[in-house]
């Protein structure tokens, strides 16, 4: 049995940014569009009319400031009110494989490695631009990478998931090097035409490098454990996102098509299923939640991640115990652990331990135990 390590991250971010200002402007100027086209049966009580966004209303729900965004152009459009991605051409690169080249490049060359190395490649992320062939294997192909590779999808825990079926992989034996990616463009299963989940998602890509310990070139974290649950559940849902769904009338229902969730729901039944998860795998791993450095959570809500924290540490955690890149990048699903991982790592030291965790659609949830090697 081999110990595996985690020795290189990286991350993608898209150049484009959308404020609270930018999308509440747009989002008004379409609610405004609507109710007007609409006003007589708004009157009759046939239709509810839309009511405004705010600054306010964004952060005080979320405490999202910004998202970056793949196309910031059609998302503002009140007409259009989603990405516009350029169509590709099934002989040029998907645009998940060319977020995940860059994510994926800077993740080897902090790891000191070469794609030459690499021998497993797992794209673990909830929004695939296609079923087949897999994201992962035209990754693997563009990288150079040998071995094989193969997607995963278990919504916002994906990253978690994956870096637990690599982590094994490498226990046993049957791979020597590791890439686990999540390339998330949010944007485009997102209704950004809904006041209650318009500001939610961002766009990014993360990437980690997964090996034996033995072979690690620098500075890495030990992957002492790791633990993955799941629980069905309807109330956060996706039914197509990219894929087109037609009514028995041939015309195509948006909104039945895209993220959709019961907040209150998640929130009442989420949050306990992921603090007792948490305290149950540091519990088995002798691990007492004071001696725990750092928590990286999944980026989805400042408010789901305070409670969380307050309950594995047993009081509010520091924001330096508790990292958030919520207000910067939004909820990019399965990339926000990893993209606070990337950001909020290099001053641990040698003997300190931290935890990864994601959860969300599923629902799900997975944790993966850290020390600093």
């Amino acid at each position: 049995m081999y110990t595996p390590a985690l020795t290189g991250s990286g991350v993608f971010t898209p150049e484009e940014v959308i404020t609270n200002d930018e999308l509440v402007v747009a989002f008004n100027a379409y609610a405004d569009k609507f109710n007007t086209e609409n006003a007589e049966a708004i009157a009759a009580g046939d239709i509810e009319a839309k009511g405004p966004s705010s600054p306010e209303f964004i952060f005080g729900a979320s405490g999202i400031e910004q998202r970056h965004v793949m196309d910031k152009a059609g998302v503002l459009d009140p007409e259009v009110m989603h990405p516009r991605l350029r169509e590709r051409g099934n002989d040029e690169p998907g645009i998940m494989a060319e977020m995940a080249l860059d994510a994926c490049g800077k993740a080897l060359e902090q790891a000191g490695r070469s794609a030459e190395d690499v021998d497993l490649v797992i794209c673990a992320a909830s929004n695939h631009e296609r079923p087949y062939p897999a994201i992962a294997i035209e990754i693997q192909e563009l990288m150079g990478a040998g071995g094989f590779a193969f997607d995963m999808n278990v919504a916002c825990s994906s990253a978690t998931f994956g870096i637990q079926a690599a982590a094994d992989m490498i226990r046993s034996g049957s791979v020597r090097c590791a890439v686990v990616v999540n390339p998330e463009i949010c944007s485009g299963h997102l209704e950004w035409r809904d006041r209650d989940c318009h500001f939610i998602f961002g766009d990014v890509c993360t990437a980690v490098v997964l090996e034996r310990a033995e072979d690690a070139q620098g500075p890495h974290f030990i992957v002492r454990s790791t633990r993955c649950a799941t629980q069905f559940s309807n109330n956060i849902r996706n039914n197509n996102g990219f894929l087109r769904r037609s009514r028995p009338d041939g015309m195509v229902d948006r909104r039945d098509m895209q993220f959709v969730q019961e907040g209150r729901k998640v929130f009442k039944e989420v949050l306990p299923l992921v603090s007792k998860h948490i305290s149950a795998h540091l519990q088995d791993e002798g691990v007492d939640s004071a001696d725990l450095k750092r928590l990286w959570l999944h980026q989805a809500n400042k408010s789901m991640n305070d409670f969380i924290g307050k309950k594995v540490m047993g009081r509010a955690p520091t924001p330096e115990e508790q990292p958030n890149i919520l207000q910067d990048y939004a909820n990019t699903s399965s990339a926000g652990s990893i993209v606070a991982f990337s950001k909020y790592s290099n001053d641990l030291k040698a003997g300190d331990q931290g935890l990864i965790c994601s959860f969300g659609a599923g629902y799900s949830v997975g944790s993966v135990l850290v020390e600093r090697a």
